[in-house]
């Protein structure tokens, strides 16, 4: 009798361990991406020129039944037509502590470290003729596991402003 009782005690205290431990998951079915915008940020002057950086903002939501520990995103920047990395954002967005079960995050935004630079007015520079347009391709992983892809959206030619929520974008397959 002490045997079948103890095989599905053992059975939850692993389980229960695994959750609490922030064992890692396959972070595609762990979050779902929320509330995405992109476009590009007005990043300032650098060495005198107005600087516009592609970004993308997003949430994410918990999608288990338990806390979602330990996750890390990567957003890779690229000029459309190109292979080679042009920027790139790093972040740690979920901590030790958690993001319980069915929660959504504060807006996370990625912004490449790279941009162009010009002395035309922020909004000519998205005309010009020599603009390059550009993808983002997102990637997650939890823990210790790999980097996954989350998705890759193209970044609209449209200037982000503190007080304005750019247009979404819809992911590409």
């Amino acid at each position: 009798m002490h045997h079948v009782l103890v095989v599905p005690l053992v059975a939850w205290a692993v389980l229960t361990l695994a959750a609490c431990s922030g064992a890692n998951v396959d972070i595609t079915k762990a979050v779902q991406v929320t509330d995405l915008t992109t476009g590009w940020y007005d990043a300032g002057v650098e060495n005198g020129l107005n600087k516009l950086v592609p970004t993308i903002g997003f949430r994410l939501k918990n999608a288990m039944a338990i806390p979602l520990r330990n996750v890390q995103l990567n957003a890779v920047f690229r000029r459309i037509g190109e292979t080679e990395e042009w920027g790139a954002s790093y972040i740690r967005v979920i901590q030790n502590e958690g993001l319980a079960a069915g929660a959504t995050t504060n807006e996370i935004v990625l912004r490449s470290n790279l941009g162009y630079t010009s002395t035309d007015a922020r909004s000519q520079m998205l005309r010009h003729s020599e603009f390059r347009d550009v993808r983002v391709k997102v990637f997650a992983k939890q823990g210790s596991a790999e980097w996954t892809s989350l998705g890759e959206w193209d970044i609209p030619r449209v200037l982000i402003v503190p007080s304005y929520k750019p247009q979404s974008s819809s992911p590409k397959s």
